[in-house]
């Protein structure tokens, strides 16, 4: 019958005012016949505008009303929906929420009556009323039936509010409980042999072991299997094997009722490639020898569930001392964080923005974040031990290992986020944890939780709000009690003990927890401005130290800066407003003591750190840091005051190259560490070398203006050599130069000579004396006639004895001879002079190429420091540098003259030309870069570890572990990096015999 205009005017604007979005098809599903005798009963209209999407509650409706077998049942189920306004609620509710069980209810009619009416004791069931529930199941398909019966109860009461997010996740875990021991009866009946072989305990884990399931989830399990008296223990696991996968298929295959959930085996000990079962010996075998962090992290939830309960019970006992000495392994605290950020980084960039569970600010933060505390206090506290996230932030808040405003905001935002997931996966009874993009969902989402205003927009908010409030707590939630244990500001408030306080220092890694509290202390306490910025900073700090390798030493070091700095407004500005400045600080304050020196000898350096004005931690030019030092010199009054101003720079500048070195290397939360790491060798080679050169430009200045005045009488021009000359110096290197002169036309030769001595001399001297600022150690050794030569020659004199006397070892280091400071035009000359002896038109003579052999082998053996490890020497040692460097110098020595790129003084860019010209192949040229570069990366590694230089990898647990972070090595795999050591210099070093040592010409 169709409405007149008036009526279906007014009907239309009644369906939207009760939130239908469609109300033409509203009208008509209402004019069908199944809802004739509602039609005009406004108690109907009502009831559906309550739902969350009052449409999708119609259309079920109509469905089930269509579904029902005679007429009789369809008016049985009219006359209930007036009548009984609980029933009214509870289907309508259901159907508005979900196209899952709607469905189920077409397929199976008669089942909305389980929600007619409830006693007290339906409205909390348990594990025995769903097992009733379950009892007439006999096979995987009634099962099915029977499960989403009992599912359509728990999903009433949680979306009519009868029940809260956690009272419906206890629910489902119960009813997944009782599901698994129904599952495991029916494999039990097909089997009965199996299963008087054997006792099999199935143990919970995860969500259903802490009881707090979701609608659609993986029910996680570990399975305990032990023989019966008398019985032949492998064939009783054999046959517990067996029930344990039949047990698992009919919860998880789909069938024409589809799916219950899958149920998954994979967090038991090695995983998918151990033994689905196990004997309970076997089990602490494993968990005693070979578990790893995470897995006694996962046991935390360990509850048994079906199956043999006895047994069950005694896998718990066994297992949980383990489980609360978890906190007492190394790494302990990084491990859990890594394992968090793994989850992150493993989510696809598409969805990241959407992950309820996973993602920054998402379920997991919170539960992490929980387990942590709880791994690492509940040794001592056993009110701590629950396997429920929600209880057991309720008994940390409770002991003052988190603080009571934090708890109850986490707790909020939990019950938030978990009631979306709930909703979300409630609608299609599928598994998902991503917020749906459709405005429709979002809608119907919205309003299932209560927002009805503007739905889309106040869920979109809300969701935001929490997540922020996760992001925000998270790691706050560990570190925050430390600062109001030792600052004592907040009343009324339960605090960490000292014994507490202590055993969270520890579990963070700190091996001094006393002094790290006294630091703390220190910082935090006080009611001054900048005791309460680094109140708010050091809970961020105190888990970026902790996640170095020595967050003592970074904990100290902020103390120090924050000591010489705390009252410069600038400083606590910079760190609070700029994103990356604190993160960076950290970071340089935990990675050894090169940095963190350089840094406290003039602490204002901090500011390199930020974003701003600072210069940040890009590398100066060489131009740039010569008209620095240039200026400063011309400002200076005398010369020890103009080198000193040199020096400052140079401290400063090695600073930002080791600052940015570090950040390079660790990555930050905003962007991954560098994936290049020739790269970032390249960049601190050349920013030192420049950065030494300019010093050496500014100090010749200096020298030359305090005893000379504006001109030298001699031309002077400073050569640098070795890794100097191949712009490849490191943090620690000498300067190893060669000093030419020529002097001035009408200067006797004599007074020139004096000249130039004069001022390497007191070059040396100035360069080395001691301050605050390191010093540069000018080496020129590599002079004709070595150390027994004179220091200083004149270009006739160098052109003289190269023409005589020059030695192949000479031509061989000239390789690497390049100009960096004084008369540039001297400098140009010299390397015209010396370019005939390096690059021989006929190449290099068979004789001298043998004397370079045995002298590369003499000095392997007589350089080599005694009791070192030569296969971790990465200088001297196989496959190391000197290997590498003098593979490719042989290449340049022999071909230099026909391949103008071998003309290089650069490592890596005469090993590129030498393949672009044939002379390696690609594999070789690959293998010996790798090499090259990782021997360098060690050794820069080393000095800013240690502070001082050395060529091999420390042996003090600690700082070989600091290398190992440098280096792209988590916590507890330094073992790792020597063998991936090993193997690179290994694999180099074959090339090196083939290419070096003469078993293949080229």
């Amino acid at each position: 019958m169709t409405a007149a205009p008036g009526r279906r005017s007014s009907t239309f604007s009644r369906l939207l005012r009760h939130g239908f979005t469609d109300a033409s098809a509203a009208e008509r599903l209402l004019d069908s016949a199944e809802l004739v005798p509602l039609r005009d009963d406004p108690v109907l209209l009502d009831a559906l505008g309550a739902t969350a999407d009052p449409d999708l509650a119609l259309l079920g409706l109509v469905r089930l009303l269509e579904a029902q077998p005679v007429p009789g049942a369809r008016r049985e189920l009219l006359d209930t929906l007036i009548s009984s306004k609980p029933l009214r609620d509870r289907l309508l509710g259901v159907l508005g929420a979900s196209t899952a069980l709607a469905d189920h209810l077409t397929r199976h009619p008669d089942d909305w009556q389980a929600l007619v009416m409830y006693e007290a004791h339906d409205l909390h069931p348990g594990v025995e009323e769903f097992e009733a529930g379950l009892a007439e199941a006999t096979d995987p398909v009634s099962l099915r039936v029977a499960y989403r019966r009992c599912l359509l109860s728990i999903a009433a009461r949680d979306v009519c509010g009868t029940t809260g997010v956690a009272e419906s996740a206890a629910e489902l875990a119960d009813l997944a409980t009782a599901t698994l021991r129904a599952a495991l009866g029916i494999a039990g009946a097909a089997a009965p042999e199996d299963a008087a072989l054997c006792r099999l305990a199935v143990i919970a884990m995860g969500k259903c072991g802490g009881h707090e399931l979701n609608y659609v989830s993986d029910v996680d399990v570990i399975f305990v299997g032990e023989a019966v008296e008398g019985a032949d223990e492998t064939k009783a696991v054999r046959a517990a094997t067996r029930l344990a996968s039949h047990m698992m298929r009919i919860c998880s295959e789909t069938t024409v009722e589809g799916a219950i959930w899958p149920v998954d085996a994979n967090l038991r000990p090695e995983g998918r490639n151990g033994p689905l079962v196990r004997t309970l010996s076997s089990h602490l075998a494993y968990y005693q020898r070979w578990a790893k962090t995470w897995e006694f992290q996962a046991l935390l939830k360990a509850r048994p569930v079906a199956g043999d309960l006895d047994l069950g019970e005694e896998y718990v006992a066994a297992v949980q001392p383990l489980v609360w000495k978890a906190a007492e392994r190394e790494n302990f605290v990084p491990d859990v964080q890594k394992m968090r950020r793994r989850v992150v980084e493993n989510i696809p960039v598409a969805e990241v923005d959407r992950q309820l569970k996973l993602g920054p600010g998402g379920l997991r933060d919170v539960e992490f974040a929980v387990q942590l505390l709880q791994l690492v206090h509940g040794r001592a506290d056993t009110s701590l031990r629950s396997g429920t996230t929600l209880d057991a932030l309720k008994a940390l808040a409770a002991g003052g290992y988190v603080g009571r405003a934090d708890a109850a905001q986490l707790d909020e935002a939990y019950r938030f986020l978990r009631s979306m997931e709930h909703r979300i996966q409630l609608f299609r009874l599928r598994r998902t944890h991503l917020v749906p993009e459709d405005e429709a969902e979002l809608r119907r989402i919205g309003r299932s939780l209560g927002l009805r205003t503007d739905p889309v927009a106040e869920l979109l908010r809300e969701w935001k709000r929490h997540a922020t409030v996760v992001r925000r707590l998270h790691e706050k939630l560990f570190y925050r009690p430390l600062l109001d244990a030792v600052a004592q500001l907040a009343t009324g408030e339960a605090r960490l003990s000292a014994e507490a306080a202590q055993e969270r220092m520890i579990a963070l890694g700190y091996a001094d927890p006393a002094s790290a509290l006294r630091h703390l202390e220190a910082l935090a306490s006080g009611v001054t401005r900048k005791a309460a910025i680094q109140r708010t900073l050091l809970p961020v700090l105190l888990g970026w130290f902790a996640d170095s390798a020595d967050p003592d030493a970074g904990l100290l070091n902020f103390r120090k800066v924050s000591d010489a700095l705390g009252k410069t407004p600038w400083y606590l500005r910079l760190l609070r407003d700029e994103g990356a400045a604190a993160q960076n600080l950290a970071r340089v304050l935990s990675a050894g003591r090169l940095a963190p020196d350089l840094l406290m000898r003039a602490p204002e350096a901090v500011a390199l750190l930020g974003d701003g004005d600072g210069g940040g931690l890009e590398p100066r030019s060489r131009t740039h840091l010569e008209q620095e030092i240039l200026a400063a010199v011309k400002r200076a009054d005398g010369a020890a005051q103009a080198v000193t101003a040199a020096r400052g720079v140079r401290r400063r500048e090695l600073f930002r190259t080791a600052a940015a070195d570090i950040v390079g290397s660790y990555g930050t939360e905003e962007q991954a560490a560098e994936a290049d790491q020739g790269a970032l060798v390249d960049r601190v080679g050349g920013a030192v070398s420049d950065l030494t050169a300019a010093t050496l430009a500014g100090t010749l200045r200096a020298v030359v203006r305090d005893g000379w005045g504006d001109s030298l009488p001699t031309r002077f021009a400073i050569i640098g050599m070795g890794r100097f000359g191949g712009h490849e110096l490191g943090y620690g290197s000498d300067a190893d130069v060669l000093f030419v002169h020529e002097p001035r036309d009408g200067v006797d030769e004599r007074e020139a000579s004096e000249a130039a001595n004069k001022v390497v001399s007191e070059m040396r001297r100035l360069l080395q004396i001691p301050s605050a600022d390191p010093p540069l150690l000018i080496d020129a050794d590599l002079r004709p006639e070595g150390k027994s030569g004179p220091l200083v020659r004149t270009l006739t004199s160098y052109a003289a004895y190269y023409r005589r006397w020059a030695l192949t070892w000479e031509s061989h280091a000239l390789l690497r001879a390049e100009p960096v400071a004084g008369d540039e035009d001297l400098g140009r000359r010299f390397i015209e002079l010396i370019d005939p002896l390096r690059y021989r038109a006929d190449g290099l003579a068979d004789e001298a190429v043998r004397e370079i052999r045995r002298l590369k082998a003499r000095m392997e053996s007589e350089r080599l420091p005694r009791g070192a490890d030569p296969k971790l020497h990465a200088k001297l040692g196989p496959g190391g540098l000197s290997d590498v460097e003098w593979t490719v110098q042989l290449l340049q020595l022999r071909h230099g003259a026909a391949e103008p790129g071998l003309r290089t003084t650069r490592t890596r860019e005469a090993l590129a030309a030498a393949r672009a010209a044939g002379l390696i192949t690609d594999e070789d040229a690959a293998i010996l870069d790798e090499a090259w570069v990782l021997a360098t990366r060690v050794r820069n590694a080393v000095m800013l570890v240690r502070g001082r230089a050395a060529d091999t990898f420390p042996t003090e647990p600690r700082e070989l572990a600091a290398v190992g972070r440098y280096l792209g090595y988590g916590p507890g795999h330094a073992g790792d990096m020597l063998d991936a050591y090993r193997r690179t210099a290994r694999r180099a070093r074959a090339v090196v015999d083939e290419l070096f040592y003469g078993a293949t010409e080229r």
